[in-house]
């Protein structure tokens, strides 16, 4: 399967890209990371860049990365489709004290608009 992961910055894009790599070494799946600028991460960049090589480092998957620039949401969308990813894994959401899902713009945008499968990790 072809895998697009999202990482920005924050504590969840990083399980979500470990989940995808663990994945990755029992099913063979052919990785992509994509980093890009989080609002809500408190990460700068080249930061985000230097703890996702720390976390490829670890593993042997052979995985390919690349950086976006512009809306998240939309880029990661548009490099999804264009690349003719299986699936999208995003980290985002958190529980209200009701019980509800609360998702960031990012995460929304990608869920309504991705005719790429996504899968949220939370």
């Amino acid at each position: 399967m072809k895998v697009l992961v999202g990482v920005g910055g924050t504590e969840r894009s990083f399980a979500a890209l470990e989940g995808a790599i663990e994945r990755a070494e029992q099913a063979d799946d052919e990785l992509t990371v994509v980093i890009f600028d989080d609002p809500s991460a408190s990460l700068s960049r080249g930061q985000v860049r230097e703890r996702v090589q720390r976390i490829v480092a670890e593993t042997d998957v052979n995985l390919s990365t690349k950086e976006i620039d512009g809306d998240p949401g939309s880029q990661l969308v548009q490099v999804a489709e264009d690349g003719g990813f299986d699936q999208l894994i995003i980290g985002n959401g958190t529980r209200t004290p009701m019980g509800k899902i609360q998702l960031d713009s990012i995460a929304q945008f990608v869920l309504f608009n991705s005719h790429v499968t996504v899968k949220l990790v939370r």
